[in-house]
C-alpha cells in the first residue's frame, strides 16, 4: 500500500463529474490497483475514489487515474506533496465474524432465497473500497444483490442488503453509503436496497422506506431448520 499526504485537487471525468478544490488530503493506493481520496473528517468513507481495474500514470504536476474498462478518470493537480511511503502488507486473512453473526451469514447464504424466490448466491465477502459486502448474489430477474451483515450490536434487479440482529438508523445510514458506492459502478448501476434484519427499529424502518430501501425481517431458528413450538403443552 502507497500512502501520500498532499496539497491537492481532484476531479473525477465520466458518467458523473465531481470537484474537490484544492486542500490537504490523504492518497491511498492499494495492490489491487484502487486509489482513494481522503480527509480527515469523513471516518473511513473516501471523498472520492476509483476501483480495479485501473492505471495511474504520474506526471509532473498531477496524477491521472483511468478505469480500465469504462475510461472514466480521476484527475489530481497536485500542489506539493508532504509525504510519501509505501508499505507491503502481505495477505490479509479477513474479517473473522463470531456468534450468530458469523453463523447467520453463513445460513443466508446456504439459504439465499429467503431474499426471494429465485435468487441465487454468487460469492460471499465481496471486496469493495469501503470494505467486504458479506455476501453478493442475484435475484431472480439477475440483477446484482450485496448482501452485509453486522455484528449483533443494538445493533435489489441490484440491491444492497444490510443485515443486524436489531436494526437502527445507523444500519440505514450504513447501507446508503454502500449504495451510494455501488451506483458509482457503471456494471452494476441502478442500485436498490433491502434491510434485513431479526428487528428493526420503527425509526429505522421510516428512514429506510423514505430512501426507497425495502426492509425484511429475517428468523434466525427458521433459518437454522429449527421448529418454533407456540404452545407450552
Amino acid at each position: 500500500m502507497r500512502l501520500v499526504i498532499a496539497r491537492c485537487s481532484v476531479d473525477y471525468v465520466g458518467r458523473l463529474t465531481a470537484h474537490l478544490p484544492m486542500a490537504p488530503r490523504l492518497i491511498l493506493v492499494k495492490a489491487d490497483g484502487s486509489v482513494s481520496i481522503h480527509s480527515d473528517d469523513r471516518a473511513f468513507k473516501p471523498l472520492n475514489w476509483m476501483n480495479p481495474p485501473c492505471r495511474l500514470r504520474e506526471e509532473e504536476g498531477g496524477w491521472t487515474v483511468t478505469h480500465g474498462k469504462t475510461g472514466e478518470q480521476l484527475i489530481l493537480t497536485i500542489e506539493e506533496i508532504l509525504h510519501d511511503s509505501s508499505h507491503e502488507l502481505g495477505v490479509d486473512p479477513g474479517l473473522r465474524k463470531d456468534g450468530v453473526e458469523a453463523h447467520l451469514q453463513e445460513l443466508l447464504a446456504e439459504h439465499i432465497e429467503t431474499l426471494g424466490d429465485g435468487w441465487s448466491l454468487v460469492r460471499r465477502e465481496y471486496p469493495t473500497a469501503i470494505g467486504p459486502v458479506d455476501i453478493l448474489c442475484r435475484d431472480h430477474l439477475g440483477g446484482t444483490v450485496a448482501v452485509e451483515i453486522k455484528r449483533p450490536a443494538s445493533r435489489l434487479r441490484h440491491h444492497a442488503v444490510e443485515i443486524k440482529r436489531r436494526a437502527g438508523i445507523d444500519a440505514v445510514e450504513q447501507l446508503t453509503r454502500y449504495l451510494e458506492l455501488l451506483n458509482r459502478d457503471p456494471l452494476l448501476a441502478p442500485v436498490g436496497g433491502v434491510l434485513a434484519a431479526q428487528a428493526i427499529t420503527p425509526q429505522a424502518r421510516t428512514l429506510a422506506e423514505d430512501r426507497g430501501i425495502r426492509c425484511v425481517i429475517l428468523d434466525y431458528d427458521e433459518l437454522r431448520g429449527m421448529k418454533r413450538e407456540d404452545t407450552l403443552f
